[in-house]
């Protein structure tokens, strides 16, 4: 289990773009488990919809990498590389995100090489899936 604290001293990101809160289960290499809690405190909620506030599908998929970031640079032999999207493929969002909700997010490694590979990804809040996609990715120094 790792809090934010250990998951700033895995991935470069911070406040507002660090979109993890914990992670809950790690299966190395193959598997990891993260949570968002998402809140009315978000800066996002100020423009997006607002009096109707959903969160933005694209930082839903972020999360979803930030996450997968977190299970590929927690190995010891990728220590300081930074993981880079390549691209986004069969996103689909299901269900609005609103305040109050925990988003789950659930990112299995599909393939993974040398310098680049490929997750997949899915947000469910509750036991409902709200989205989905598959994540390319390019390590690099």
């Amino acid at each position: 289990m790792l809090e934010v604290t250990d998951i700033m001293k895995v991935l470069p990101h911070r406040y507002p773009f660090l979109l993890v809160d914990r992670i809950i289960e790690v299966e190395k290499g193959k598997r990891i488990v993260g949570i968002k809690n998402v809140t009315m405190n978000e800066n996002f909620f100020q423009g997006h919809f607002p009096g109707k506030p959903v969160m933005p599908g694209v930082l839903i998929i972020e999360a979803m990498a930030q996450t997968g970031g977190v299970l590929l640079l927690s190995e010891g032999e990728q220590e300081g590389k930074i993981v880079y999207f390549m691209g986004i493929d069969k996103a689909r969002f299901r269900k609005p995100v609103v305040p109050g909700d925990q988003l789950r997010f659930e990112v299995t490694a599909i393939r993974v090489r040398s310098k680049t590979g490929l997750m997949e990804g899915k947000a469910f809040v509750g036991d409902t899936l709200v989205a989905e996609a598959e994540m390319m990715f390019m390590m690099a120094e």
